[in-house]
């Protein structure tokens, strides 16, 4: 079966921990379950789900609680690590299964790492994009951050203000939108705000206008996104964010947790996430932690959004390290 032969992912409602979760799924087989990350939606993940459908697996991406069609629970609290990784085991329940094949990009590798490490039981594989895991740190990221940064701007710093980015984003979801859908070397406007202070202003105008759409984005992808947080607003996405230091507060039984189970790390090479790493720099970083670690794959000329800047050679990588499990 070829994959234009495939139909359109199905999208139903479950309920899981407490939540409500829209779910796009596909094919039937052995279960893979696709984690978006910010500022995204099952969308995110519409390349891979007919390549996993037409190899022989069940591909289910949730849109993530805050996001799209799924519940938006109120308190801050409810988005930290525990209750995320929680709508993973609970989904994993609720679709019939035992265990399930992670994959993750950008926050849903940060939540798809922790749920390997919180519950090893009910996830047998991973496959994680842009966002490496090397341990769990001497301090947490917050704290990093606001030592190195001081009172310029930084956008993980600025989510941590109470209701002030989703005000910002919230007013014109396709403006932020547009700019961080974007390729490297993307031709932008020059930005509106230069000054690195935080009082300068918020992140849009920091961000120059792009001056067209990427090639890997149709203005249809575009207008779904921008659908998509017209109705839920960014308040959820963002509330991961502002759950960076209950994370680190909360999981101290992690430190010197490891990941023993087959793990494939992917990444453009130019995605500003690794930093100009190399493949090597980053396997040598992340093996201590994760030494069920099999390979490290960077896709040349390619940025942040991978699964989607590059569908042809993600889903490749991807098949090949499933067919090995």
């Amino acid at each position: 079966m070829t994959v234009s032969e495939i139909e359109e992912p199905s999208l139903r409602h479950v309920q899981v921990n407490g939540v409500r979760l829209r779910i796009a799924e596909m094919g039937k087989g052995p279960l893979v379950m696709l984690v978006h990350g910010w500022p995204e939606s099952w969308y995110s993940w519409r390349h891979q789900m007919p390549a996993l459908a037409g190899a022989g697996f069940r591909a289910v991406a949730p849109d993530m609680r805050g996001y799209g069609q799924s519940d938006k629970p109120a308190a801050v609290e409810r988005y930290d690590i525990h209750h995320v990784t929680g709508d993973l085991v609970a989904l994993v329940d609720a679709l019939g299964e035992k265990t399930a094949i992670l994959m993750g990009h950008d926050w849903g590798a940060i939540v798809t790492w922790h749920a390997m490490l919180l519950h090893p039981q009910r996830f047998r594989a991973l496959v994680a994009m842009s966002v490496p895991y090397a341990g769990r740190g001497s301090h947490s990221l917050v704290d990093t951050l606001r030592a190195a940064h001081g009172d310029n701007f930084n956008y993980i710093l600025y989510f941590q203000e109470p209701g002030v980015a989703e005000k910002e984003f919230d007013a014109d979801p396709r403006a932020i939108l547009s700019r961080l859908y974007l390729s490297p070397g993307s031709p932008r406007e020059q930005p509106l705000v230069r000054d690195s202070k935080r009082v300068a202003g918020g992140w849009i105008p920091r961000l120059g206008a792009p001056k067209g759409l990427p090639t890997w984005l149709t203005q249809k992808d575009l207008d779904y996104y921008v659908a998509e947080f017209q109705h839920a607003g960014f308040r959820g996405g963002i509330n991961y964010y502002r759950n960076l230091q209950r994370n680190w507060d909360t999981t101290p039984q992690l430190a010197d947790a490891k990941i023993t189970a087959p793990v494939l790390f992917l990444a453009g090479d130019k995605d500003v996430v690794i930093r100009g790493a190399s493949a090597q720099s980053l396997e040598t970083a992340m093996r201590p932690a994760v030494p069920g670690l099999k390979s490290v794959k960077l896709i040349p000329d390619t940025g942040h959004w991978v699964q989607q800047e590059r569908p042809v050679e993600t889903n490749a990588l991807m098949l090949e390290f499933l067919r090995a499990l």
